[in-house]
């Protein structure tokens, strides 16, 4: 492993969806998520954080020190059992939870990257704030959540059919934005890293999970979904030479296309960068 990384860094990302749901809301019957005061759309950290751990363990096969905590089905307290059989011998309870948590960190990418809440009665491998944070994604304009309906040709069982008398029809419905370009931005802290192990090679693969994420994630449900451009700000110090939304503010997304017409692709817009106002000490990285 490499060492720690010893710069701060913030990122601009966006990413498109056309005639999918990036993001379905359990609590409004899965429907894309939106704000219901301005009609963009939502995709939350969450979400993302998942498409990143997801790609990292198709690509390292969830191998230390590269695995991950957080994944589908996962008992957390089966997980964390490795940790604190390695520091069986620490008999301080303060020094073992210490240990156990350094353990995780080195093994388990997603802690050492996003952090991890594991300060529970079994296992307790206390808390760890993580790095690398994302804020909720939202799209440049208003969205439109649609719905069409779907028929289904076959039936589970016999009794079902029975039920149906002999007419194996269902009908069911798919909700799905027509197109949506939606941003986020993500913050890396330097001190963090140093805390959690998180290393220059960590980084690495960071940044290729944000720019890949989506390419082994297609679904009926999700549509076309791609991710159209990843802006960095290295700051040439671990502390920063500049605050984080002024970077931010240096990235506008302009429509090309009639404003008065809805966007359907990302061609619709331009994306420019005010590279004459980077304050000093900051660098911009274009990684798309």
């Amino acid at each position: 492993m490499s060492e720690a990384i010893k710069n701060r860094y913030e990122f601009v990302l966006m990413f498109d969806v056309k005639n999918g749901n990036p993001n379905g809301d359990p609590d409004a019957g899965n429907l894309p998520r939106i704000d219901p005061e301005t009609s963009h759309g939502i995709v939350t950290d969450v979400c993302l954080k998942r498409k990143v751990r997801n790609y990292v363990e198709l690509v390292k096969s969830d191998e230390a020190p590269y695995g991950i905590y957080i994944k589908e089905k996962a008992i957390l307290a089966k997980r964390r059992e490795p940790a604190y059989l390695a520091v069986a011998d620490e008999k301080d309870k303060g020094e073992k939870i210490s240990k156990a948590r350094a353990w995780m960190c080195q093994n388990f990418y997603d802690v050492r990257t996003f952090g991890a809440v594991m300060s529970t009665t079994e296992n307790n491998c206390g808390q760890v704030r993580g790095p690398i944070q994302m804020a909720f994604a939202q799209s440049i304009e208003p969205v439109v959540s649609l719905e069409a309906t779907i028929t289904r040709m076959a039936v589970e069982t016999e009794k079902e059919s029975k039920a149906q008398n002999g007419d194996n029809r269902t009908m069911g419905r798919k909700t799905y934005v027509p197109y949506g370009l939606y941003r986020t931005h993500g913050f890396i802290s330097s001190p963090l890293a140093k805390q959690t192990g998180f290393t220059e090679d960590d980084l690495s693969l960071f940044w290729n999970a944000l720019t890949n994420m989506f390419d082994h994630d297609h679904s009926a449900a999700r549509g076309e979904m791609a991710v159209r451009k990843l802006i960095v700000f290295k700051h040439d110090s671990d502390i920063g030479n500049a605050p984080a939304h002024r970077l931010f503010e240096l990235v506008q997304v302009n429509r090309k296309t009639d404003s008065e017409k809805p966007p359907r692709e990302f061609l619709d817009y331009e994306v420019v960068i005010d590279r004459a106002n980077l304050p000093a000490g900051v660098k911009i990285e274009e990684k798309i």
